[in-house]
Parts: C-alpha cells; structure tokens; sequence
C-alpha cells in the first residue's frame, strides 16, 4: 500500500473554548540518509527534512491555563504556568510543554496558552516525529511573542530545558535540520560543529519511498545503549594509545592497528562509525558530481556495514533493501533510522514503482508483516502555517 503524500486538516481546538489560532508553527519530519549510528555529541549525517509535517496552534488565553490538544488522538491535556513542569502522564504534551518553558527561561511574559497539535508523520518510524512537535511549538511561540530571538538560540535554550525534563543530554542535529532544510537538498551536518552543508539533489527525477517493515521492536534504548558504550569503551582506550586522536581523524588510518587492543565488540562497532564518516565525505562527492550510481554502492555498503559491523539490521529489512537493490530503476536504498526494523528509504523511478509493490507483495507472504510505504518529497524547514 503507498501512502501518496500528507493530509492537512484545518481544524483547531482549543480546551472548552473554539477561536480563531493566532499563530501556526509547521514543521517538517526528517530522513538520515546516512550517519545516525555515530558518535554521540561529534556525529557527521547526510540528512533532509520531509513533506510530513507537525502543526501547532497557539492562542492567548485571558488566565494562567495551558490547555493541550492533540487532534490525531482526540486526547487532551491541562496545566499552568505556576504548574509547569515535566510529568510522565503527559506524554505528547511534555514537549510544548518544554517550548513554553523555553519562552518563560528567556523572561517573556508568558501567560495562558491554548494549543493545537494535528501530525501526520508516521509513528514510531524514526522520522523526527518528537522534535517536530517541539520545533513547530518553538516557531508558533516566537511568532506569537513577536521574538526576535535567533532560531538557534532557541534550540541551544530547548536542549536545556530537555535536558532538565529527561534528565539526559539531546542532540541538536534534527532542529538544525529543521531550520536549515531547503526544497530538493540534502543537508551534511557536522554536529560537533554545528555546522550545514546544503547540496541540490541530482535525484529530483527519482521518487523517494519511505518502507515502514512493520517488524515489531522491542528493547531498543538497551540494544543502542549497549552500543553506544561500546563505541565509548574505544574511544577511552584511544585517548590511552593515541592522546589527542578522534574518531574521525582515523578515516584514513589503518583501521587493525589504530583499534589494536581494543576488545573485538567495540572494535567492530568503532568501525561501522569510522568508515561513516568517510562514506558521508565520498557521498557528498557524489552529490556533487551527480555520479547516482557511486552514491548507490555507498548506500549498499553502509547497509551491509550496519548489518556485519553495528548489528542493528533485522533479516526483514535486509530482505527489503537487497532485493531493492537488485531492481532497475533503483538509485540507491538503505535503511533508516535506529534499526531493529523500522524504514528503509529507496530512490526509485516511477516505472519501477509497480515492480516495487510486488516485491513488496513477496515480502509479506515471507515475512508476514503488511509493509506500508510513504511517498516522500524532500522540502524547506520550520515555518508559519496559514
């Protein structure tokens, strides 16, 4: 089944009382092409952001409530600005709760608020469903305090305001890719330093399907826990070996004797990251020089990488993206996201769409599971909705 584009609906509600919403932040989910298995705080992505979006409305209101709605899911929620403060119960609405938080840190005169939240990016996709929430909360506030407060600082503010919520540190890599994104681009993002790289797309003549495996998944955060401590365990025994030395500054070395000594899990996994970051430098190449097929074998050698070297790939998706791969018509396919099932994104021809559905057809007399499947566009970032 493909799933042809999103559905935008015009209605708002807000608490007991219906108005008129005086400002609408839109902001788009996202896609890693690439990169999402790094480093945690120096990460490099190939990325873009997706004509899915999160809509919040925001209106005053004339007492000190916040009232929350979430049209999707018909649910509601309510608190105060004296009250406002993380709570598990609230779930969905945690996250404008943190954008009001960020607008009331930055000494605005914060007072009731209304909100309206309607999204039609998949759930539990991995497609930056959570920070677009948060994004579109951030531009609608900004918009009604008339703050001329760099977007920037609001996400550096926003991390804060996570970080005291979750207890844990948040990457700012998907706001940045909600700020920056641009129509037909992809983005390189450099975490560490915060910097973004814009490349137009020589795919424009590709569709860009999003395959949801439906694999269920369980025990994740232990599974990436896990992982990401191994990746850790390297990186504290090459500051011994090699003081100074990052991961990224090994792309080039000689992978068996800069991570000699290095136990074989963590050497495994400390590679998958390394030989990233050279495959994000030769796809941006690529990109550059419109060579599809070179940007093709780098996708099919990070899936395998992240199959052999990481172990995050499931035999479900292995299935879907090698025998996409197989396909003419196909410029590349790989999966996306944190892995354990989850996506695959594939760039395809639209005559080569059809012989897509019946492999898919295949996979579900295989597997058992009803894929679904989202055609996607590549488009600009955050912004006001009418």
């Amino acid at each position: 089944m493909i799933d042809i584009g999103p559905i935008h609906r015009k209605e708002y509600e807000f608490g007991r009382d219906r108005s008129t919403p005086i400002c609408v932040g839109e902001a788009p989910g996202r896609i890693h092409y690439l990169g999402e298995h790094s480093e945690q705080g120096a990460g490099l992505f190939l990325s873009s952001a997706i004509n899915r979006y999160v809509r919040v409305a925001v209106s005053p209101r004339n007492d000190s409530a916040l009232r929350f709605f979430a049209a999707d899911a018909g649910e509601h929620k309510r608190t105060s600005i004296p009250n406002l403060r993380y709570r598990r119960e609230d779930r969905w609405a945690n996250h404008m709760k943190a954008a009001v938080q960020v607008f009331v840190n930055l000494g605005f005169p914060v007072k009731g608020l209304n909100f309206t939240m309607m999204r039609d990016i998949p759930k539990n996709a991995g497609l930056g469903s959570t920070e677009a929430v948060e994004m579109a909360a951030l531009f609608a506030l900004k918009a009604l305090f008339r703050a001329p407060t760099k977007n920037r600082l609001l996400v550096a503010n926003l991390l804060e305001v996570k970080k005291e919520y979750y207890g844990k540190n948040y990457s700012p890599v998907d706001y940045l890719i909600s700020i920056e994104a641009r129509k037909d681009q992809f983005l390189v993002i450099d975490e560490g330093a915060g910097e973004i790289r814009k490349i137009k797309s020589p795919l424009t003549k590709y569709s860009l399907l999003v395959t949801n495996s439906k694999v269920p998944r369980f025990g994740i955060e232990d599974d990436m826990h896990e992982r990401q401590e191994e990746v850790a365990k390297a990186k504290r025994r090459l500051a011994i070996t090699r003081p100074g030395a990052t991961l990224r500054s090994l792309v080039n070395a000689d992978l068996r004797e800069a991570l000699a000594g290095i136990p074989e899990e963590a050497r495994r996994m400390t590679t998958h990251v390394i030989r990233e970051y050279k495959r994000i430098s030769g796809a941006e190449e690529a990109l550059k020089a419109g060579d599809i097929p070179a940007l093709a074998k780098i996708f099919a050698h990070s899936q395998e990488s992240l199959r052999d070297l990481y172990e995050v790939s499931c035999p479900e998706i292995d299935w879907l993206v090698k025998r996409t791969q197989e396909m003419e018509g196909v410029a590349g396919s790989r999966m996306t996201g944190r892995g354990f099932g989850g996506c695959t994104f594939t760039f395809i021809t639209e005559e080569a769409i059809p012989q897509y559905q019946k492999r898919l057809e295949e996979y579900e007399r295989i597997f058992g599971f009803q894929p679904i499947v989202y055609e996607m566009k590549m488009v600009p970032g955050v912004h006001l909705a009418e």
